[in-house]
């Protein structure tokens, strides 16, 4: 039994894709972006409250990064992982775990453009901080692609840094990294991409904040 615990456009989006890229049945279960995930019966799987979390053969996985290893390793067929012994091991990892880096700061720009509410809550010098430091995310992604994909071919690091890219793209013009624009378009095309998407308003209700940008 697999079973997704999700909410739209969050990291859980990463583990959803990469399911649906894999074609096996699993079990999805959305909620709310709220205190829905602090309370039971949600809280004794993940005790902090966050998303994913998937439920795989009686074992909990709460990390995208460990979530797309597991699935990755159980699943070798689909062709979206590398075994330790491959050439290109050392890169998919870290392209899996950098996908984490990408989504701290794109946490913190969500919280302030999202979670505080009150615009004396947020600051202007965290958004215009946090959006640079974004940027430069994506700057090494731009340097690292070589071709299509990251690697030789399509795997799940372009999976989670193709989410972390989508999350980002709510906060930074992808005008200035042309390679990220265009592998990001493929991306786009992708079925599996397409059905990971929300089919109702999720945590983004705009396509873009300006770091600068404040409600009146």
């Amino acid at each position: 039994m697999i079973r997704l615990h999700h909410c739209h456009q969050t990291r859980s989006m990463r583990s959803l894709w990469l399911l649906h890229e894999m074609g096996i049945d699993f079990d999805l279960v959305v909620y709310p972006f709220d205190k829905t995930l602090r309370e039971e019966p949600y809280r004794s799987l993940n005790p902090t409250g966050r998303v994913p979390t998937l439920e795989i053969d009686g074992a909990v996985v709460t990390e995208s990064g460990a979530i797309a290893e597991v699935l990755c390793e159980r699943f070798p067929a689909a062709g979206l992982g590398r075994a330790p012994d491959d050439a290109e091991r050392i890169p998919w990892l870290n392209w899996i775990h950098f996908a984490e880096t990408i989504s701290q700061h794109c946490a913190a720009l969500t919280q302030q453009h999202v979670a505080l509410r009150e615009d004396q809550m947020r600051s202007p010098i965290v958004m215009q901080l946090e959006a640079r430091r974004l940027a430069k995310t994506l700057g090494a992604v731009e340097a690292g692609l070589r071709g299509d994909c990251l690697l030789a071919s399509f795997s799940a690091a372009d999976v989670g840094i193709g989410q972390a890219v989508y999350m980002a793209a709510h906060f930074v013009r992808l005008d200035g990294f042309p390679k990220v624009a265009a592998w990001f378009d493929r991306l786009q095309a992708r079925a599996a991409y397409r059905m990971a998407l929300p089919d109702e308003p999720g945590l983004y209700l705009r396509d873009f904040y300006p770091p600068w940008d404040l409600p009146q």
